[in-house]
């Protein structure tokens, strides 16, 4: 140890440095020249702490950026960094190349038509498997076929998941012969891929919905088996009634089949707000639940929907899946 601050020459003696565990640092400090750095300034002045402005001096690493301190621990490491893109889209892994599978469905993986455009493309000769052409409906392929599409091969698509945030006037379609605006028309710059929406919401209907090319999923969500949770903010044109709130309760025979909402909450403190909970798939069925004790609904939004919402997402804006949030809904965690 130091008995003092000066040597018998009268020069100051150099502050010993001593690691976090109270070891004194044996090896000195040197500048990129190789040189070791002094603890003080060539005129013989002390190097200070700060800048001349009292702000902190910053220290920076040999890369130039600066370095920072975090106060003994550790920071988080990112071990995986990927673009956004290679997060949020996915190939098919793991493909049993011994499983066979349906034509049409290939095709419509594939990105080249839906299933139905692809039995009329079959049916028209215009598709070749291994060189021969195919003509009936229910043919099954192998991954490792050559499939051609007008002479032109046909190539898996990666997977794309997108939630939308979706605005009125929009109409949930991928295409409209009345040329209105559409949910593709939103997201049409996220990808390459010939993506479809899962589902339906009204023209008017705000609020989740998904878009992919992933079929199996979409079949899934689709399924009324699957009991897929759904969420509603709803605007009522007046206030629910008790009486008319007890019959919503216990379900309401709409196409021969007695829905019962899961929940029904009144979330703003008002009858004229409600929040609804349901499972069923019907068209327009929220609209009709409450056309059909007679009110009106002014204002509709879906919050959720299998597990999703639509929190940090604007209206009219979109934003891919996470990995975690397509894994769950592949493994059938809708709720």
């Amino acid at each position: 140890m130091y008995n003092n601050n000066f040597n018998n020459d009268g020069e100051r003696r150099p502050r010993p440095r001593f690691h976090r565990d109270g070891e004194q640092v044996s090896r000195p400090r040197f500048q990129r020249d190789g040189e070791q750095r002094p603890h003080f300034r060539t005129d013989g002045e002390q190097r200070p702490h700060f800048r001349t402005d009292g702000e902190q001096r910053p220290h920076f690493r040999t890369d130039g950026e600066q370095r920072r301190s975090f106060n003994g621990k550790r920071p988080q490491r990112n071990h995986g960094v990927y673009s956004e893109r290679k997060q949020q889209t996915y190939r098919q892994q793991h493909e049993d190349p011994t499983k066979p599978v349906r034509l049409n469905k290939y095709l419509a993986n594939a990105g080249i038509c839906s299933r139905r455009e692809a039995d009329d493309f079959i049916q028209a000769g215009v598709i070749t498997v291994n060189g021969q052409v195919v003509d009936s409906l229910g043919t099954k392929v192998l991954p490792t076929d050559e499939i051609r599409f007008h002479d032109q091969p046909v190539r898996r698509e990666r997977k794309v998941y997108i939630l939308l945030n979706k605005p009125k006037n929009t109409v949930t379609t991928t295409d409209d012969p009345q040329e209105r605006h559409t949910v593709i028309d939103i997201v049409r710059s996220a990808c390459s891929e010939r993506i479809y929406p899962v589902g339906r919401l009204d023209r008017n209907t705000t609020g989740v919905l998904l878009l992919t090319n992933d079929g199996d999923l979409a079949a899934k969500l689709t399924h009324p088996k699957f009991h897929k949770k759904k969420i509603y903010a709803v605007t009522l044109d007046r206030e629910l009634d008790e009486v008319d709130e007890a019959i919503v309760r216990t379900g309401v025979v709409l196409d021969d089949e007695r829905i019962v909402p899961d929940a029904l909450e009144f979330p703003k403190g008002d009858r004229k707000h409600i929040g609804l909970e349901i499972h069923s798939g019907q068209n327009r069925v929220v609209r009709r639940i409450f056309e059909k004790v007679g009110y009106k609904v002014v204002n509709l939004d879906r919050v959720s929907f299998a597990g999703l919402t639509k929190k940090n997402v604007g209206r009219g804006k979109w934003r891919f899946l996470t990995p975690k949030e397509v894994a769950f809904l592949q493994m059938g965690n809708f709720d």
